[in-house]
């Protein structure tokens, strides 16, 4: 399996899209953020991969990895 991040984007139709990287279409759709992200995640994990978060304008604002990293950076929001 390739590490495919997953990306959680806001769409014109006000809906936030959990979307692989590379994908044509998006793999679901949820009416809030955090809802997509929830679901991002076990597919980041699955894939030892990044979620991937963009804000409102599709800018990425966050991400989380799940994969293995031998120089992880110091996380400081948790």
């Amino acid at each position: 399996m390739t590490k495919k991040n997953i990306h959680v984007t806001h769409r014109r139709d006000k809906s936030w899209a959990v979307k692989g990287e590379g994908d044509k279409r998006a793999s679901s759709l949820h009416k809030t953020q955090s809802a997509a992200i929830k679901a991002a995640t076990p597919l980041a994990k699955a894939n030892k991969s990044e979620v991937v978060i963009h804000d409102r304008k599709n800018k990425i604002r966050d991400k989380d990895s799940y994969g293995k990293d031998p120089h992880p950076p110091v996380d400081k929001k948790h």
